[in-house]
């Protein structure tokens, strides 16, 4: 009865092929990066439960922004290892979702997707982003307000204009944590396509930038470099002198 019962035990052994498997200690991670942060890390850990090995072939992030690290790409049985994911973060805030497609030799028609998650804190929330003076309107003082996020300490903002003739005054924002950034045009003979640099004083080792947009269209009834809401000098008469020859 023995020797029976050794040839089925063999044989079943024989008859259950190899497997391979990659176990993900998570397939999701949030992160909360701090406002002077420039980028924000996820780490996926993963073992070869399976009994042959596993090779990843494909590791691929959902944008130019995120870059994936494989520490090695042939994990053998019981072997582990993990993917690094670097979410970089720029002028990025809010809730941002990232995901990496992985793909494996044992399953080369199935990808296995990892998702990173970062909550990037909002440090100005400035608004509106964009102002235009067309024709038709006059060529009025205009105002951006930028909010400040959170509890951050920001005691003032630097502005600047890539167009020299965009005249800026910052001033805090009565009754409320934020700044009116009041822009005026100083001529109106040109169009002008300029950008605003908002700089706030924090966090000072990881200086942000934001950003805000002014184009104004040339209104040539007004004199060059005329202040706003002042009327064009009255063009000389052409009528001849009663007396003239």
């Amino acid at each position: 009865m023995k020797i029976p019962l050794l040839v089925a035990g063999l044989l079943l052994a024989l008859g259950v092929p190899a497997r391979a498997a990659l176990e993900w200690k998570t397939r999701e991670v949030d992160l909360h990066p701090k406002i002077s942060d420039k980028e924000a890390v996820a780490r996926f850990p993963y073992k070869n439960t399976g009994d042959k090995p596993v090779k990843i072939t494909r590791v691929q992030p959902s944008c130019g922004c995120t870059t994936a690290k494989l520490e090695k790409d042939l994990v053998a049985p019981g072997g582990s290892g993990e993917i690094v994911a670097t979410f970089h973060i720029g002028d990025r805030v809010g809730m941002q979702v990232k995901s990496i497609q992985v793909v494996t030799d044992d399953q080369p028609d199935t990808a296995t997707k990892l998702t990173l998650k970062a909550d990037v804190p909002k440090l100005l929330d400035v608004r509106p982003i964009f102002i235009f003076w067309p024709k038709a309107k006059p060529i009025e003082p205009r105002t951006i307000t930028a909010t400040v996020g959170g509890d951050f300490p920001v005691t003032k903002l630097d502005v600047t204009s890539t167009d020299p003739d965009i005249k800026i005054d910052v001033k805090p924002a009565p009754n409320k944590k934020a700044f009116d950034i009041v822009v005026t045009p100083k001529t109106t003979n040109r169009p002008i396509n300029a950008r605003l640099d908002i700089k706030p004083d924090y966090p000072k080792e990881s200086p942000k930038v934001f950003y805000a947009n002014i184009r104004v269209d040339p209104h040539p009834a007004n004199d060059a470099g005329a202040a706003p809401g002042a009327s064009a000098s009255p063009a000389a008469s052409t009528t001849p002198a009663a007396n003239a020859p």
